[in-house]
């Protein structure tokens, strides 16, 4: 007889060297692991952090308070007996001028007040002066009305050099039109109301007589190539008045003109003929027993800057209505300061500006933005006079006691607030109020359009259409691969749908671009019949599979039935395709795209939202599938077992049963790629025609926030108010990520409580 084997002989020695080491392995590696897993998770949220802290820390600045600091204070340079007409700052603000009554121009360090150069402009002339006019802060000019009905034209110019590497800028005084003054009243009297502009070749003057007859003359400034003599052509005309003025302003392009009277009315001429002036129409601006006392035209010379003595200031500017008819429109006004607004400081480049009242306070205001950026009390009882430089980063006030304030101004980005991000705004030369993206402008329009409203909004109309088109596909075959597909097939089809997810979004942008936009704009009604046979095949071609003999069909392996669709859905296409051309011909009139524009009203974009809404589903398709295929798949056999061992269908058993256990991860799914398609770029900035519109037409492109981020970063001038708004709508692109993850999380959580128990 043999002896029995030991049992014990046959387990392994736990208490030998080998496996003391083995264990000891095992536990450094599950440590490392564990740990080296905790310090990734760690690594991806510091890093989040960091991505939203430095988004905040580029933003933030928009949303600075304006900083103001009074300089120096010094009397005021020049004789301080003659009253002052007139400031102005270089752009450097290191000079300053003054011009006084008494016709002296004096040039002065802007920081101390020192004098540096003085000029007499009425050296040689036997009047006096009666009127004074500056024209666009840009060009410089400057017009004195004489008491002999004469205008006199003066151009500071500021030169500079760089003699032993240090900047040195000299002003001197140019005469456009000549060193003699320039006849403007007939009857030789002096001129009471006075407005110039000059834009280097053509001048205008509008000026108002004591007898009270308003005249406006155009002076063209000619050189001729060959002797160099300067040729001056001059057009004038009589405007006749009905009521008694009290400002008169012509624009920078000399084709508006205002005339305010004393009773609070405006009348606006269209000047664009300067030897026939038009009255286009005759406005209120104040209400009754309240009176204007400064007019100014913002920036540009499109909107004129109204402020009265109940010390609110009032923009206007001309609206073009349907039949291309100009008419003055009160656009917004500003209530901050309560004295008589005694003088408007327009900023050079931007839809700012400063006004003065006579309680010594000043207002920053800017247009745009609808926003009173900074009331400031300069400490004196009023203020006469203000100008500010021409990068708006220097002010100069003169008070009543004769003293000028030099303050310095940090005020980087007025045009931010809430209202001209998100919210309609009313911009100059539009018709009424409207969310426009525009950051570049024409060279008469300063007014800044950083409007984020139609990006958000091109950003969650991709998005739509991308979940429209992928929702049901990457579900309903999520729903076919997991549950009624074959082991061997879902083998292949899965993997191969999750490859697509790898395939660069570049890719499917340059296709959907330059080869599906054009073929969808060619073959349109073949795509919209698609749309309908294609579900129509795969339900006909079902019914006569279960019409054929038992025989046929068992020898198709269970869950191999939809590859034989592959073929009948190519045909269909094929078909589809080729009626496309028959189709167009007969109901559109051979062109479908012309026929949706002409009789439906929509206009018509070859890259439109359709295209892209295919791209970016296809891009979106992989991440939706794989997610919700695992979720459905990974539904307890137990679960199905049992529906269907009580008598359910296997549709029964997928709709109320697996659909219900997995919905947390398909729901899961569904937000991960609306997330996707949120911050897609490459897509939409290749297949759309990146038009910052507002509208769900479908055959339409838009402008999302992603791809404006990616077109115009390149080209913004760093820490500038574009490049910080960039920042903010990728910033907005990230909380919009954070909470549609939030969200996601939340719902998961609650379906996962819910159906817990099945």
């Amino acid at each position: 007889m043999t002896e029995p084997v030991s049992t014990t002989s046959l387990l392994p020695d736990f208490r030998s060297e080998s496996a003391r080491r083995y264990r000891a392995w095992r536990n450094v590696v599950d440590v490392s692991t564990r740990y080296l897993m905790a310090f990734g998770g760690i690594a991806v949220i510091i890093a989040i952090v960091l991505i939203a802290f430095y988004l905040f820390y580029v933003v933030l600045p928009m949303f600075k308070p304006a900083h103001v600091e009074m300089q120096q204070a010094y009397s005021v340079p020049g004789s301080i007996e003659a009253e002052t007409l007139y400031y102005a700052l270089e752009e450097q603000r290191e000079v300053a001028l003054r011009v006084d009554a008494q016709g002296r121009l004096t040039f002065f360090r802007a920081d101390s007040g020192a004098p540096l150069a003085t000029h007499d402009l009425l050296e040689g002339i036997d009047a006096g002066i009666q009127s004074f006019a500056a024209g666009d802060p840009s060009q410089r000019v400057l017009a004195l009305g004489l008491s002999n009905g004469h205008v006199l034209i003066v151009q500071p110019v500021y030169k500079v050099s760089y003699p032993d590497d240090k900047r040195l800028i000299t002003p001197v005084l140019e005469f456009p039109f000549g060193r003699d003054s320039i006849p403007v009243s007939t009857d030789g009297t002096g001129l009471s109301r006075l407005s110039v502009q000059f834009d280097g070749e053509q001048g205008a003057i509008a000026a108002l007589s004591a007898g009270g007859e308003l005249r406006l003359v155009s002076l063209l400034r000619e050189e001729n190539m060959l002797t160099e003599e300067i040729e001056i052509t001059r057009t004038e005309s009589v405007i006749p008045l009905s009521r008694e003025v009290s400002h008169v302003v012509i624009d920078v392009d000399q084709r508006d003109l205002y005339v305010a009277g004393v009773d609070g009315s405006i009348g606006y001429f269209d000047t664009s003929n300067k030897a026939a002036p038009e009255l286009i129409q005759r406005v209120r601006a104040v209400p009754e027993g309240v009176n204007i006392t400064s007019i100014a035209f913002l920036s540009g010379g499109i909107s004129i800057l109204v402020g009265d003595s109940r010390g609110q200031i009032n923009q206007w500017f001309p609206v073009r209505d349907d039949d291309n008819n100009y008419t003055l429109e009160k656009i917004r006004g500003f209530k901050s300061q309560s004295a008589p607004i005694i003088d408007i400081a327009p900023e050079y480049y931007r839809k700012g500006f400063i006004a003065a009242d006579t309680s010594g306070t000043y207002g920053i205001y800017h247009t745009t933005a609808h926003r009173t950026v900074k009331l400031v009390e300069s400490g004196a009882a009023a203020l006469q006079h203000l100008a500010v430089a021409p990068r708006a980063n220097a002010l100069l006030a003169e008070d009543d006691a004769g003293r000028l304030q030099f303050w310095q101004l940090d005020n980087e980005h007025p045009e931010i607030s809430w209202r001209s991000i998100w919210g309609k705004v009313w911009y100059e030369s539009r018709s009424q109020p409207e969310f426009i993206w525009q950051s570049s402008s024409a060279s008469s329009d300063f007014e800044p359009k950083f409007s984020l409203t139609p990006l958000a909004f091109g950003t969650f109309k991709a998005a739509f259409y991308a979940m429209l088109f992928a929702i049901p596909l990457a579900i309903f075959g999520a729903m076919y691969t997991a549950y009624f597909m074959s082991a061997r097939m879902r083998g292949l089809v899965k993997p191969t749908i999750e490859i697509m997810e790898a395939l660069p979004t570049v890719i499917l942008g340059f296709l959907a671009g330059l080869w599906f936009a054009p073929f969808v704009e060619k073959h349109m009604p073949g795509l919209f019949i698609m749309l309908l046979l294609l579900p129509a095949s795969i339900i006909l071609s079902s019914f006569f599979w279960y019409k054929l003999p038992e025989k046929i069909r068992q020898r198709v392996a269970p869950g191999w039935e939809a590859a034989l669709l592959i073929p009948v859905l190519i045909v269909v296409i094929i078909i589809c395709i080729h009626l496309s051309q028959p189709i167009e011909a007969l109901l559109f009139a051979g062109n479908m795209p012309q026929w949706v524009t002409q009789n439906l009203g929509l206009d018509f974009d070859q890259r439109n939202s359709l295209v892209v809404g295919i791209a970016m589903g296809f891009a979106v398709i992989p991440t939706i599938f794989s997610i919700s295929e695992d979720a459905i798949y990974s539904v307890p056999g137990h679960l199905t077992f049992g529906s269907l061992a009580l008598g359910a269908t296997p549709w029964q058993t997928m709709v109320r049963v697996v659909l219900l256990t997995a919905s947390p991860g398909i729901f899961s799914a569904i937000m991960i790629g609306l997330g996707r398609a949120v911050g897609e770029t490459m897509i939409v900035v290749m297949a759309t025609g990146n038009t910052a519109i507002m509208d769900m037409n479908i055959f339409q492109g838009f402008r999302a926030l992603s791809a404006n981020i990616a077109v115009e970063m390149p080209e913004s001038e760093v820490n500038s108010t574009h490049y910080r708004i960039l920042f903010l709508a990728g910033l907005v692109l990230f909380l919009a990520t954070f909470i549609f993850n939030t969200i996601a999380e939340l719902v998961r959580q609650r379906l996962r409580l819910k159906y817990s128990s099945l």
